[in-house]
Protein backbone atom coordinates (compact mmCIF):
# COMPACT_ATOMS: atom_id res chain seq x y z
CA UNK A 1 0.00 0.00 0.00
CA UNK A 2 0.88 3.54 -0.86
CA UNK A 3 2.01 5.92 1.56
CA UNK A 4 1.46 9.77 1.07
CA UNK A 5 2.39 13.08 3.07
CA UNK A 6 0.17 14.39 5.77
CA UNK A 7 -0.70 17.86 4.73
CA UNK A 8 2.53 20.28 5.54
CA UNK A 9 3.74 17.70 8.45
CA UNK A 10 6.71 15.14 8.37
CA UNK A 11 4.46 11.99 8.69
CA UNK A 12 3.53 9.49 5.92
CA UNK A 13 0.52 7.38 6.33
CA UNK A 14 -0.95 4.91 4.31
CA UNK A 15 -3.38 5.95 1.77
CA UNK A 16 -5.97 3.73 3.68
CA UNK A 17 -6.24 4.46 7.88
CA UNK A 18 -7.72 2.14 10.40
CA UNK A 19 -10.46 3.84 12.19
CA UNK A 20 -11.47 2.18 15.71
CA UNK A 21 -15.01 3.23 16.85
CA UNK A 22 -16.98 0.19 16.83
CA UNK A 23 -14.09 -1.21 19.68
CA UNK A 24 -15.62 -1.66 22.99
CA UNK A 25 -19.45 -2.01 22.02
CA UNK A 26 -19.45 -3.74 18.83
CA UNK A 27 -15.86 -5.32 18.95
CA UNK A 28 -14.34 -6.99 21.81
CA UNK A 29 -10.54 -6.24 23.10
CA UNK A 30 -9.27 -9.70 21.59
CA UNK A 31 -11.20 -8.54 18.23
CA UNK A 32 -9.71 -5.35 17.92
CA UNK A 33 -6.30 -6.86 18.30
CA UNK A 34 -6.67 -9.18 15.40
CA UNK A 35 -7.78 -5.97 12.80
CA UNK A 36 -4.51 -3.85 14.25
CA UNK A 37 -2.17 -6.98 13.55
CA UNK A 38 -3.98 -7.27 10.34
CA UNK A 39 -4.08 -4.21 9.20
CA UNK A 40 -0.26 -3.52 9.78
CA UNK A 41 0.39 -6.97 7.77
CA UNK A 42 -1.67 -4.90 5.41
CA UNK A 43 0.31 -2.34 4.83
CA UNK A 44 -1.60 -0.19 7.37
CA UNK A 45 0.04 2.29 9.18
CA UNK A 46 -2.50 5.03 10.33
CA UNK A 47 -4.87 4.50 13.25
CA UNK A 48 -7.50 6.69 14.44
CA UNK A 49 -9.50 6.79 17.40
CA UNK A 50 -10.93 9.40 20.28
CA UNK A 51 -11.35 9.64 23.49
CA UNK A 52 -15.04 9.59 23.36
CA UNK A 53 -15.30 5.91 21.87
CA UNK A 54 -17.12 3.54 21.48
CA UNK A 55 -19.63 4.31 19.44
CA UNK A 56 -22.74 4.92 19.83
CA UNK A 57 -21.27 6.86 22.66
CA UNK A 58 -22.02 6.24 26.08
CA UNK A 59 -20.67 6.73 29.73
CA UNK A 60 -19.64 3.23 30.43
CA UNK A 61 -17.71 2.90 27.16
CA UNK A 62 -16.11 6.41 26.92
CA UNK A 63 -12.39 5.91 26.49
CA UNK A 64 -12.71 2.19 26.06
CA UNK A 65 -11.20 2.17 22.55
CA UNK A 66 -8.35 4.07 23.27
CA UNK A 67 -7.76 1.80 26.22
CA UNK A 68 -8.04 -1.05 23.88
CA UNK A 69 -5.22 0.34 21.44
CA UNK A 70 -3.31 1.24 24.41
CA UNK A 71 -3.02 -2.13 25.73
CA UNK A 72 -2.37 -3.56 22.40
CA UNK A 73 0.73 -0.91 22.36
CA UNK A 74 1.73 -2.30 26.05
CA UNK A 75 1.75 -5.91 25.06
CA UNK A 76 3.96 -4.93 21.69
CA UNK A 77 5.88 -2.28 22.88
CA UNK A 78 8.56 -2.46 20.48
CA UNK A 79 5.93 -1.67 17.51
CA UNK A 80 4.58 1.73 18.41
CA UNK A 81 6.63 3.23 16.35
CA UNK A 82 5.22 1.30 13.17
CA UNK A 83 2.11 3.55 12.76
CA UNK A 84 1.05 6.87 13.33
CA UNK A 85 -1.59 7.41 16.06
CA UNK A 86 -4.71 10.11 16.01
CA UNK A 87 -6.62 10.76 18.55
CA UNK A 88 -9.73 13.13 18.91
CA UNK A 89 -10.82 15.43 21.64
CA UNK A 90 -14.69 15.59 22.47
CA UNK A 91 -16.49 18.62 21.58
CA UNK A 92 -19.33 20.46 23.50
CA UNK A 93 -22.58 18.42 24.41
CA UNK A 94 -21.36 15.06 25.64
CA UNK A 95 -22.38 15.41 29.65
CA UNK A 96 -19.81 12.42 30.75
CA UNK A 97 -16.96 14.17 29.23
CA UNK A 98 -16.20 17.70 31.23
CA UNK A 99 -19.64 18.07 31.88
CA UNK A 100 -20.44 18.49 28.39
CA UNK A 101 -18.21 21.16 28.17
CA UNK A 102 -16.32 23.22 24.63
CA UNK A 103 -13.13 22.81 23.81
CA UNK A 104 -10.75 24.96 25.81
CA UNK A 105 -7.35 25.53 27.24
CA UNK A 106 -7.99 23.72 30.09
CA UNK A 107 -9.99 20.89 28.47
CA UNK A 108 -6.98 20.09 25.89
CA UNK A 109 -4.46 19.85 28.62
CA UNK A 110 -6.76 17.33 30.63
CA UNK A 111 -8.01 15.41 27.46
CA UNK A 112 -4.54 14.89 26.10
CA UNK A 113 -3.43 13.40 29.08
CA UNK A 114 -6.04 10.89 29.71
CA UNK A 115 -5.93 10.18 26.54
CA UNK A 116 -2.05 9.64 26.87
CA UNK A 117 -2.61 7.45 29.79
CA UNK A 118 -5.43 5.58 28.16
CA UNK A 119 -3.43 4.77 24.80
CA UNK A 120 0.10 3.75 26.95
CA UNK A 121 2.00 6.15 24.86
CA UNK A 122 4.34 9.17 25.48
CA UNK A 123 3.09 11.02 22.77
CA UNK A 124 0.27 11.65 19.97
CA UNK A 125 1.26 11.87 16.47
CA UNK A 126 -1.99 13.51 15.10
CA UNK A 127 -4.48 15.31 18.00
CA UNK A 128 -7.76 16.69 16.26
CA UNK A 129 -10.83 18.52 17.55
CA UNK A 130 -13.92 16.53 17.33
CA UNK A 131 -15.84 19.15 16.41
CA UNK A 132 -16.50 23.06 16.67
CA UNK A 133 -17.58 24.38 19.78
CA UNK A 134 -19.87 26.73 17.38
CA UNK A 135 -22.99 24.82 15.71
CA UNK A 136 -21.60 23.45 12.32
CA UNK A 137 -23.48 22.03 8.78
CA UNK A 138 -22.73 18.64 9.61
CA UNK A 139 -24.44 15.72 10.96
CA UNK A 140 -27.37 15.96 8.71
CA UNK A 141 -27.70 19.83 9.35
CA UNK A 142 -25.97 21.08 5.87
CA UNK A 143 -29.88 21.59 5.10
CA UNK A 144 -30.99 25.22 4.71
CA UNK A 145 -31.69 26.61 7.82
CA UNK A 146 -30.75 23.98 10.20
CA UNK A 147 -27.65 26.30 10.96
CA UNK A 148 -27.51 29.90 11.05
CA UNK A 149 -24.05 31.79 10.89
CA UNK A 150 -25.38 35.04 11.73
CA UNK A 151 -26.22 33.35 15.41
CA UNK A 152 -22.16 32.99 15.98
CA UNK A 153 -20.36 36.06 17.85
CA UNK A 154 -17.47 35.76 15.24
CA UNK A 155 -14.91 37.62 17.40
CA UNK A 156 -15.89 35.75 20.56
CA UNK A 157 -15.30 32.21 18.53
CA UNK A 158 -11.42 33.78 16.84
CA UNK A 159 -10.92 34.12 20.37
CA UNK A 160 -11.73 30.82 21.16
CA UNK A 161 -9.73 29.67 18.00
CA UNK A 162 -6.76 31.28 19.36
CA UNK A 163 -6.97 29.85 22.58
CA UNK A 164 -7.54 26.04 21.16
CA UNK A 165 -4.22 27.01 18.92
CA UNK A 166 -1.98 27.53 22.09
CA UNK A 167 -2.94 25.10 24.53
CA UNK A 168 -1.98 22.70 21.94
CA UNK A 169 1.03 24.62 20.72
CA UNK A 170 1.63 24.10 24.66
CA UNK A 171 1.22 20.25 24.51
CA UNK A 172 3.50 20.20 21.50
CA UNK A 173 6.58 21.78 22.97
CA UNK A 174 5.83 19.44 25.81
CA UNK A 175 6.63 16.64 23.39
CA UNK A 176 3.11 14.73 24.16
CA UNK A 177 1.48 15.61 20.67
CA UNK A 178 3.46 15.69 17.43
CA UNK A 179 1.00 17.47 15.08
CA UNK A 180 -2.97 18.73 14.73
CA UNK A 181 -5.97 17.97 13.21
CA UNK A 182 -9.71 18.83 12.35
CA UNK A 183 -12.90 17.32 12.32
CA UNK A 184 -16.37 18.08 11.33
CA UNK A 185 -14.73 21.27 10.53
CA UNK A 186 -15.78 23.52 7.53
CA UNK A 187 -13.47 25.48 4.92
CA UNK A 188 -13.70 28.44 7.53
CA UNK A 189 -12.69 26.32 9.88
CA UNK A 190 -9.41 25.23 8.15
CA UNK A 191 -8.34 28.52 7.15
CA UNK A 192 -9.06 30.84 10.35
CA UNK A 193 -7.09 28.48 11.54
CA UNK A 194 -4.32 28.63 9.18
CA UNK A 195 -4.46 32.17 9.53
CA UNK A 196 -4.34 32.19 12.84
CA UNK A 197 -1.40 29.89 13.55
CA UNK A 198 0.45 32.16 10.65
CA UNK A 199 -0.38 35.46 12.45
CA UNK A 200 0.67 34.31 16.06
CA UNK A 201 3.37 31.43 14.95
CA UNK A 202 1.18 28.91 16.13
CA UNK A 203 1.30 25.06 14.74
CA UNK A 204 -0.31 24.83 11.63
CA UNK A 205 -3.63 22.58 11.29
CA UNK A 206 -2.41 19.40 8.79
CA UNK A 207 -5.73 17.72 8.35
CA UNK A 208 -8.91 17.74 8.58
CA UNK A 209 -11.37 14.61 8.68
CA UNK A 210 -15.20 15.41 7.24
CA UNK A 211 -17.85 12.28 6.33
CA UNK A 212 -17.95 11.66 2.55
CA UNK A 213 -18.71 9.05 0.44
CA UNK A 214 -21.02 8.63 -2.64
CA UNK A 215 -24.37 9.22 -0.07
CA UNK A 216 -22.65 12.42 1.30
CA UNK A 217 -20.77 14.82 -1.34
CA UNK A 218 -20.98 18.27 0.26
CA UNK A 219 -17.12 18.69 0.59
CA UNK A 220 -16.95 18.09 -2.82
CA UNK A 221 -15.47 20.57 -4.64
CA UNK A 222 -15.20 23.39 -2.24
CA UNK A 223 -13.74 21.92 0.76
CA UNK A 224 -11.25 19.79 -0.64
CA UNK A 225 -10.04 22.22 -2.91
CA UNK A 226 -9.46 23.89 0.08
CA UNK A 227 -7.39 21.56 1.99
CA UNK A 228 -5.55 20.43 -1.36
CA UNK A 229 -4.49 24.41 -2.11
CA UNK A 230 -3.08 25.07 1.60
CA UNK A 231 -1.77 21.55 2.33
CA UNK A 232 -4.16 19.85 4.32
CA UNK A 233 -4.39 16.34 4.30
CA UNK A 234 -8.25 15.51 3.79
CA UNK A 235 -9.34 11.95 5.20
CA UNK A 236 -12.63 10.86 4.70
CA UNK A 237 -14.91 9.33 7.06
CA UNK A 238 -17.55 6.85 6.95
CA UNK A 239 -17.04 6.53 3.10
CA UNK A 240 -19.32 3.71 3.40
CA UNK A 241 -22.54 5.85 4.70
CA UNK A 242 -22.76 3.84 8.07
CA UNK A 243 -22.84 0.88 6.53
CA UNK A 244 -25.41 1.73 3.98
CA UNK A 245 -23.42 1.44 0.87
CA UNK A 246 -22.38 -2.36 1.77
CA UNK A 247 -26.07 -3.14 0.49
CA UNK A 248 -27.07 -4.42 3.60
CA UNK A 249 -29.81 -2.46 4.51
CA UNK A 250 -31.79 -2.77 1.28
CA UNK A 251 -35.40 -3.68 1.18
CA UNK A 252 -35.64 -2.32 4.88
CA UNK A 253 -33.46 -5.24 6.01
CA UNK A 254 -31.89 -4.31 9.32
CA UNK A 255 -29.65 -6.80 11.02
CA UNK A 256 -29.05 -7.96 13.88
CA UNK A 257 -26.11 -5.59 16.16
CA UNK A 258 -25.87 -3.30 12.85
CA UNK A 259 -25.55 0.20 13.40
CA UNK A 260 -29.31 1.31 12.81
CA UNK A 261 -30.39 -1.25 15.48
CA UNK A 262 -28.47 1.27 17.74
CA UNK A 263 -29.80 4.37 19.56
CA UNK A 264 -27.47 6.59 17.52
CA UNK A 265 -26.32 10.33 19.21
CA UNK A 266 -27.54 12.14 15.81
CA UNK A 267 -30.18 9.77 14.88
CA UNK A 268 -30.13 7.47 12.11
CA UNK A 269 -30.38 10.16 9.44
CA UNK A 270 -28.87 8.49 6.72
CA UNK A 271 -31.82 6.34 6.69
CA UNK A 272 -34.05 8.49 3.61
CA UNK A 273 -35.82 7.38 0.80
CA UNK A 274 -33.42 9.24 -1.68
CA UNK A 275 -30.71 7.26 0.27
CA UNK A 276 -31.94 3.50 -0.83
CA UNK A 277 -33.00 4.53 -4.48
CA UNK A 278 -29.43 6.11 -4.18
CA UNK A 279 -27.65 2.56 -3.18
CA UNK A 280 -29.84 0.38 -5.54
CA UNK A 281 -28.79 2.97 -8.67
CA UNK A 282 -24.86 1.96 -7.39
CA UNK A 283 -25.90 -1.62 -6.65
CA UNK A 284 -27.13 -1.62 -10.62
CA UNK A 285 -23.55 -0.49 -11.70
CA UNK A 286 -21.69 -2.15 -9.67
CA UNK A 287 -23.30 -5.35 -10.75
CA UNK A 288 -23.16 -4.35 -14.74
CA UNK A 289 -19.62 -3.99 -14.06
CA UNK A 290 -18.90 -7.06 -11.92
CA UNK A 291 -17.76 -5.27 -8.72
CA UNK A 292 -19.47 -5.73 -5.08
CA UNK A 293 -21.30 -2.54 -3.99
CA UNK A 294 -18.34 -2.42 -1.47
CA UNK A 295 -15.88 -2.22 -4.10
CA UNK A 296 -17.07 0.40 -6.07
CA UNK A 297 -18.18 2.51 -2.79
CA UNK A 298 -14.77 2.50 -1.44
CA UNK A 299 -12.76 2.09 -4.39
CA UNK A 300 -14.34 5.44 -5.67
CA UNK A 301 -13.33 7.31 -2.91
CA UNK A 302 -9.98 6.06 -2.41
CA UNK A 303 -9.00 7.10 -5.61
CA UNK A 304 -11.15 10.79 -5.56
CA UNK A 305 -7.89 13.53 -6.61
CA UNK A 306 -7.75 15.08 -3.57
CA UNK A 307 -8.18 12.24 -0.45
CA UNK A 308 -4.86 11.68 1.60
CA UNK A 309 -6.16 8.79 3.80
CA UNK A 310 -9.79 7.02 3.90
CA UNK A 311 -11.15 6.14 7.31
CA UNK A 312 -11.98 2.73 7.22
CA UNK A 313 -13.83 0.60 9.83
CA UNK A 314 -15.51 -2.73 10.13
CA UNK A 315 -17.13 -5.29 12.97
CA UNK A 316 -15.63 -8.14 11.35
CA UNK A 317 -12.31 -9.27 10.41
CA UNK A 318 -14.22 -10.22 6.50
CA UNK A 319 -15.41 -6.75 6.19
CA UNK A 320 -11.77 -5.47 6.70
CA UNK A 321 -10.42 -7.50 4.04
CA UNK A 322 -12.74 -6.58 1.71
CA UNK A 323 -12.71 -2.82 2.44
CA UNK A 324 -8.46 -3.28 2.23
CA UNK A 325 -8.88 -5.18 -1.14
CA UNK A 326 -11.36 -2.98 -2.40
CA UNK A 327 -8.26 -0.83 -2.28
CA UNK A 328 -6.68 -2.63 -5.22
CA UNK A 329 -9.65 -2.19 -7.40
CA UNK A 330 -9.62 -0.07 -10.58
CA UNK A 331 -12.18 1.64 -11.63
CA UNK A 332 -12.47 2.21 -15.40
CA UNK A 333 -13.54 5.59 -17.15
CA UNK A 334 -17.07 3.72 -18.53
CA UNK A 335 -17.73 2.62 -14.26
CA UNK A 336 -16.93 6.51 -13.39
CA UNK A 337 -19.33 7.80 -15.91
CA UNK A 338 -21.83 5.25 -14.59
CA UNK A 339 -21.20 6.36 -11.63
CA UNK A 340 -21.16 9.78 -12.53
CA UNK A 341 -24.54 9.43 -13.90
CA UNK A 342 -26.04 8.42 -10.33
CA UNK A 343 -24.55 11.06 -8.83
CA UNK A 344 -25.96 13.82 -10.78
CA UNK A 345 -29.31 11.40 -9.98
CA UNK A 346 -28.79 11.75 -6.00
CA UNK A 347 -26.45 14.93 -5.37
CA UNK A 348 -27.43 14.62 -1.61
CA UNK A 349 -29.40 11.67 -0.57
CA UNK A 350 -29.16 12.61 3.27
Amino acid sequence: MKTVKLGSSDLQVSEVCLGSMTWGNQNTQDEAFAQIDYALERGINFIDTAEMYAVPPSKETSGLTETYIGNWIATNKSRRDEFVLATKIAGVGIPWIRDGGKIDGDAIRQAVDGSLRRLQTDYIDLYQLHWPNRMSPHFSKHWPGQVDPTDTDIEQERAGLLEILQALDEMMQAGKIRHIGLSDDTPWGISEYLRLAELHDLPKMVSIQNEFSLLHLKDWPYLIENCVFNDVAYLPWSPLAGGALSGKYANGAKPAGCRWTMQQRNGIFRDTAHSHEAIAAYKEVADQHDLSLVQLSLAWVYQLAGVTSTIIGATSMEQLAEDLDAYSVALSAEVLADIDGVIKRFPQPF
